[in-house]
C-alpha cells in the first residue's frame, strides 16, 4: 500500500494510493496516518478495504508528510561508503547517530527555507524507516518485522550550523523544513528488496546524487536493531538512514542552496519529491503578505 496524508498544513487527512494512482480518503476509517495506525494488524484491516467505496481526495490537493505526530526523528551519519569517501571520513565501526527536530517535518512538495545567517544550507537524499511495532532489543534477523514501510525523506542540512559551530550534528540539521517526508509511505510488503533501490538528487535539472542502497554500510535491519538497544522506538517513528555521494559540501567548489533553486529527489519504487528553496527574508515577507509558501 501507499499511504499518504492530504491536505492544508496541520489539517491533513489520511489516505491511501488506490491502483489508478488516485488519493482514497481514509478519514472515515482511521484518524491518520501515524502511531498504531502503522501497526501490523491495522494495516492488514486497510489492506482489506473496498477503495471503490471511498471518497477521492480533492483534484490537486497538498501532500503533507506522510506520517504524522512524530515522536522521534533519528538520522544516520556517514552511512553510505562511497559518501564517506567523498568526506575523507572513515567508515564508522558503529552507526553515528542524531536527532532531526520533528518540527522540520514538512510535506514532499513544500518550500525549503534557508535559515536566518546560513551560507552553507544543502541537500541530502536519503530513505527512510517508518517504525510500526513498539521495539526494544530487537535483533537484526527480526528486526524488519518493527517497520511498517518505508519513504523518501530530504535531509537538508546546513554544514555550518552542523559542523563548525560545536557541538553535536543536530544544530544543522533541524531547522524548519529540514526534513520534508513522502510523497507517501510505501508498506514494507511492496518493497521486494530494500537494499537495491536507486537513489538520485537534481538541482535546477542537473543531477547532483545517484547511488543505491546497495551501499549502505548498515543495513536497514541493522539499523532498527541497534538504535533499539538504546532507546524504544515506537510507532511512527522515523529514521533516515544516510545519503550517497554528490553532496554540496564535496564537491570542488563547495556548492550550496540558494534562493529560488528547485531540487528534485526520488528513491525507486517509493516516488519523487520536488520543492523550491526560498531564502529566510523572502519567505519571511512572503508569509507576512499571507501568500502561500507552498506549489
Amino acid at each position: 500500500m501507499k499511504l499518504v496524508r492530504f491536505g492544508p498544513a496541520g489539517e491533513e487527512k489520511p489516505g491511501l494510493v488506490d491502483q489508478d494512482g488516485r488519493i482514497r480518503d481514509l478519514s472515515g476509517i482511521v484518524p491518520d496516518i501515524s502511531g498504531p495506525v502503522l501497526g501490523r494488524r491495522m494495516l492488514d484491516e486497510l489492506r482489506g478495504t473496498a477503495l471503490s467505496s471511498l471518497p477521492l481526495a480533492p483534484d490537486g490537493a497538498r501532500l503533507g508528510p506522510c506520517v504524522g505526530d512524530v515522536g522521534n526523528f533519528i538520522a544516520v551519519g556517514l552511512n553510505f561508503a562511497d559518501h564517506a569517501a567523498e568526506t575523507g571520513a572513515p567508515i564508522p565501526a558503529e552507526p553515528i547517530l542524531f536527532n532531526k527536530a520533528p518540527s522540520c517535518i514538512v510535506g514532499p512538495n513544500d518550500t525549503v527555507v534557508i535559515p536566518k545567517a546560513s551560507r552553507k544550507t544543502d541537500w541530502e537524499v536519503e530513505l527512510a524507516i517508518v517504525i510500526g511495532e513498539r521495539a526494544s532489543y530487537v535483533h537484526a534477523n527480526e528486526a524488519l518485522d518493527y517497520v511498517a514501510g518505508f519513504c523518501i525523506c530530504h535531509d537538508v542540512s546546513e554544514r555550518e550550523f552542523q559542523l563548525e559551530r560545536g557541538g553535536t550534528w543536530s544544530k544543522g540539521k533541524g531547522c524548519p523544513t529540514f526534513g520534508p517526508l513522502g510523497p507517501w509511505l510505501v508498506t514494507a510488503d511492496e518493497v521486494a528488496d530494500v537494499q537495491k533501490l536507486g537513489m538520485w538528487l537534481t538541482v535546477n535539472g542537473e543531477t547532483m546524487q545517484k547511488g543505491s542502497t546497495q551501499t549502505m554500510i548498515f543495513t536497514c535491519a541493522q539499523l532498527v536493531s541497534y538504535i533499539s538497544h538504546f532507546m524504544i522506538l515506537e510507532p511512527g517513528d522515523v529514521i533516515t538512514t544516510g545519503t550517497p555521494p554528490g553532496v554540496g559540501m564535496a564537491l570542488k567548489p563547495p556548492r550550496f542552496l540558494q534562493h529560488g533553486d528547485v531540487v528534485a529527489l526520488g528513491i525507486e519504487g517509493l516516488g519523487e519529491q520536488r520543492q523550491t528553496v526560498m531564502a529566510f527574508d523572502e519567505w519571511t515577507a512572503t508569509v507576512s503578505r499571507g501568500a502561500p509558501t507552498n506549489p
